[in-house]
């Protein structure tokens, strides 16, 4: 079997670059060649921009593929292209969307492929619904053969899954709880979260290649387990062997305040309870089972993390913002209450 991968190094694609590996698919990449990590042995790796598209055709230019999986299409128009390029080379072409694109605000907790697509909140959203949308006009109209693909919120060793950071991600939140200082956690943190660590994405994500069942349809791929951010941000203290010290903000103050825009990312989003069924992923690939628990999963990143200071990116503007944000809250209730 012979997949191309459209990126292949982030967060999700490497684990199913690597997976692929195993499993002894003839495995291409096509991306830039500006991330710098080591792959798995027998990848081949075609150097190209596919924003660049008469020279991203002159590269696949008499090849063909079993699957060729979009991990960095984020708008319609760079689905349209593709379309151009893979049409009749390909026989599944699966595209990484996104579960931010399930309705907000939710009517259900439970979330479905069978939940409506729509999201007000976050333009990030809403041009993956519309890419999914392409998609499915392409493959109701032309035949094209598509898979899309929902993930959630899904991590590896390299980055810390948090609700609420800055530019730089979330080492300084990690280095707020080594330090001791107050961690601002969205809402009450009472409210229900999924985790998915990449590796259990990538099982349910290869058993969807090449199977024929997968054909014009839509799955989501997320762990079974339901977190709620107290949980989430409780497991992240544990793996540093410190004690939380959280400060609850809503999530409507934090969207107000305009230093970050939250207001995607919080109401379109995370600040949301969701479970995941993921019956359908399970109909379509029996053996499918995640099996990281968050904890354990945690624990492995922050191992990493320590161990490799690159990933360690200090961002004192968001640490700033933070005890801003703490101490005007603290100032207001004494001016009230006092």
């Amino acid at each position: 079997m012979k997949a191309l991968l459209i990126g292949g190094t982030g967060t999700i694609s490497m684990a199913v670059t690597k997976l692929l590996a195993e499993k002894e698919w003839e495995v291409y990449l096509l991306n830039r060649g500006t991330q710098k990590r080591e792959l798995p042995q027998g990848v081949n790796v075609i150097n190209a921009d596919i924003n660049d598209e008469a020279a991203a055709a002159k590269k696949l230019d008499g090849m063909k593929f079993d699957a060729v999986c979009e991990f960095i299409g984020f708008v319609p128009e760079q689905l349209e292209r593709d379309y151009r390029l893979f049409n009749g080379r390909t026989k599944q072409f699966m595209y990484i969307s996104s579960a931010s694109a399930y309705h907000k605000p939710v009517s259900d907790y439970i979330i479905s492929e069978r939940t409506t697509l729509a999201n007000p909140y976050w333009e990030y959203s809403r041009n993956k619904i519309a890419c999914e949308e392409f998609l499915m006009k392409m493959y109701r109209e032309n035949g094209f053969p598509i898979t899309i693909v929902r993930p959630s919120h899904t991590y590896d060793e390299r980055s810390v899954p948090l609700g609420v950071h800055g530019r730089n991600g979330s080492w300084q939140v990690i280095k707020r709880m080594i330090e001791g200082k107050p961690v601002i956690i969205h809402g009450d943190g009472a409210s229900l979260w999924t985790m998915t660590h990449n590796s259990d994405f990538a099982k349910g994500f290869v058993g969807l290649m090449g199977n024929i069942h997968a054909i014009g349809e839509a799955y989501q791929i997320t762990s079974d387990e339901t977190l709620t951010w107290n949980q989430i941000y409780g497991s992240i203290a544990n793996a540093l062997g410190v004690e939380l010290v959280p400060y609850h903000v809503s999530s409507d103050f934090l969207c107000s305040v305009s230093d970050y825009d939250f207001k995607g990312s919080l109401i379109g989003d995370k600040a949301n309870s969701v479970v995941f069924d993921n019956e359908k992923l399970k109909r379509a690939v029996p053996d499918f089972k995640a099996e990281v628990r968050f904890d354990e999963g945690i624990r492995r990143t922050i191992e990493y993390i320590l161990r490799h200071p690159e990933y360690q990116i200090s961002d004192p503007e968001f640490d700033l913002w933070c005890d801003k944000v703490i101490a005007a809250i603290e100032k207001t209730k004494k001016e009230i209450f006092n």
